[in-house]
């Protein structure tokens, strides 16, 4: 029986030499490897309380929105910058190679709204903390964060939980 890791291929030396990127596309393009994500994603909050799944650019759009109609919740975007239509609140982070900016409509989280964060990779958790930080900016109160992959080498998991954050990932890889 396939794992959700053994649908992930690994493209090296993308988009950089010595870059082993994980490459969830063809997970997404499986039925079988899909649904099983989905099913895992949401295994871990089986009756908890949960308002809005939110998911971060890009590939956390697809994960967030089948699990938001999975729990028939809401689902909100996290942007990057110029974006989004209509009144937003920005947060900057910081890349390996520079800064990035994230943006969530000023009206799209309400105050004690229960939030789920879904991302495909957990990497140096520098985008996760942004759009945890704008949520938290509008009152909404972070439930968990779940993601495909981890690569713990890069310390993402730890960042977010010792920051108080439960984080569930469903596989992990060695590497960069």
């Amino acid at each position: 029986m396939k794992t959700v890791k053994d649908y992930i291929r690994t493209i090296p030396d993308f988009p950089h030499e010595g870059i082993m990127f994980r490459d969830v596309t063809t997970l997404f393009a499986d039925p079988r490897g899909m649904r099983l994500t989905i099913d895992q994603m949401l295994a871990p909050y089986v009756g908890t309380k949960i308002d809005k799944v939110v998911g971060l650019e890009a590939r956390g759009f697809i994960l967030g929105g089948a699990v938001a109609h999975q729990l028939s919740v809401g689902f909100v975007p996290v942007r990057k910058a110029g974006k989004l239509p209509g009144a937003v609140i920005s947060q900057d982070y910081q890349l390996e190679y520079g800064e990035a900016t994230v943006e969530l409509h000023d009206d799209a989280i309400e105050a004690g709204e229960k939030i789920l964060v879904v991302d495909d990779l957990l990497a140096t958790g520098g985008t996760a903390e942004a759009g945890i930080k704008l949520i938290e900016r509008l009152g909404g109160e972070i439930v968990s964060c779940a993601f495909i992959v981890d690569l713990p080498e890069l310390g993402g998991r730890k960042r977010l939980q010792d920051l108080g954050y439960d984080v569930h990932t469903l596989c992990d890889f060695d590497g960069l």
